[in-house]
C-alpha cells in the first residue's frame, strides 16, 4: 500500500513538474513572438493590416491579435481607427533615450577591457574615428608603458597605419577612403606603413573578409596590435577595439591562443551596443 500512495505520489510531482516545463516554454514562445512583432513593424514603412502581420511572421490570426491588442494597451503601438492598421509608436525610442543617456559606449567597455588587460597582460584600447584620424578614448593598461603616451586617452593616430584606424576604414566607401587620403596624406612612419591607396585599399579587402586588422609597427616601431570592430544595434562600425603591445610578446601564438577570448570580448561589448550579427572568424 505505502509502495503505491509513493508511486502516485511520484508520477503526480513528475506531472506537475512537466506541465510547469510546458508553462515556462509557452512563456518564452510568447515573449518570442511579441518581440517578432515589435521587430517586424519597426521595420514595415508603412501601417500594417493584422492580416499581414500574421502572414508575414506566420502566426494565426488571434495569436497575433492578442500581442497586438497587450503592445497597444501599454502604448508600443498604434492602432488606426478608420484603416485597422498597426505601426509602431516613439516610445521605444523613448526608453532608447534613457539607455543611451544613462550608458555610453566606455561605460559598457571599460570593465570587458579591464578583465581582458588582465588576463591577456597587454594594452587593451579603444578608439573611435573623427575627423579621418582616430582617437583613443579608453585605454586598460599592460605592462609596456612606452604605449602610455602613444596611446593614452584622448590622443590621436592615424588611420592608414593603426589597426583601429583600418578597422574603421575598413567600412568607409572608397570616396571617404579618398577624401582621407586627400586631407591627411598616407604619412610613411616606419618601413612597413602602407603608403599607396594601391596598398591600402588591398588590406582594407582582406580585413573586410576576415572581419579583423593588424597593425605590424606601421605606426611605431616596436607596436604591434590586432584590432576589431565594435558594431551597434544598426550593424555599424562605431569603435575598434585592440590589443597592443611589443612584437616579442604580440606574436602569432599569441594572437592564436588568444583570438577566441578577445572576440568573445568584442562580442560582449556589441551585443550590449545592440549587435547580434555573425561575428569575425579565424
Amino acid at each position: 500500500m505505502l509502495y503505491l500512495v509513493y508511486n502516485i505520489w511520484k508520477w503526480r510531482h513528475l506531472i506537475e513538474k512537466m506541465e510547469q516545463t510546458s508553462r515556462l516554454a509557452k512563456d518564452n514562445q510568447s515573449t518570442d513572438k511579441v518581440l517578432a512583432i515589435i521587430e517586424f513593424l519597426s521595420r514595415c514603412k508603412e501601417p500594417m493590416r493584422l492580416i499581414d502581420i500574421s502572414n508575414q511572421l506566420h502566426y494565426n490570426t488571434s495569436t497575433t491579435l492578442r500581442f497586438l491588442n497587450s503592445l497597444e494597451r501599454n502604448g508600443y503601438v498604434y492602432k488606426d481607427k478608420e484603416t485597422l492598421k498597426y505601426q509602431m509608436t516613439y516610445k521605444l525610442c523613448g526608453l532608447a533615450s534613457y539607455i543611451s543617456n544613462r550608458t555610453g559606449i566606455v561605460e559598457i567597455a571599460s570593465l570587458p577591457m579591464k578583465k581582458l588587460s588582465a588576463n591577456l597582460g597587454e594594452c587593451v584600447c579603444l578608439a573611435v574615428a573623427q575627423d579621418y584620424t582616430v582617437i583613443y578614448v579608453h585605454v586598460a593598461d599592460g605592462p609596456g608603458q612606452i604605449l602610455r603616451t602613444t596611446q593614452r586617452i584622448g590622443s590621436q593616430a592615424p588611420m592608414h597605419c593603426t589597426g583601429v584606424g583600418k578597422v574603421i576604414l575598413s567600412e568607409f566607401p572608397e570616396s571617404k577612403i579618398d577624401q582621407m587620403i586627400q586631407l591627411k596624406g598616407l604619412t610613411r612612419y616606419t618601413d612597413n606603413t602602407l603608403v599607396t591607396k594601391e596598398m591600402l585599399v588591398n588590406e582594407l579587402q582582406l580585413i573586410r573578409r576576415r572581419g579583423y586588422a593588424y597593425d605590424n609597427e606601421e605606426c611605431d616601431f616596436g607596436a604591434r596590435c590586432i584590432a576589431f570592430p565594435i558594431r551597434d544595434y544598426s550593424s555599424k562600425i562605431i569603435a575598434a577595439l585592440s590589443v597592443t603591445g611589443p612584437p616579442g610578446r604580440i606574436t602569432d601564438n599569441f594572437i592564436n591562443s588568444n583570438f577566441r577570448t578577445i572576440l568573445e570580448t568584442v562580442q560582449d561589448i556589441s551585443y550590449q551596443l545592440g549587435y547580434h550579427g555573425t561575428s569575425p572568424h579565424k
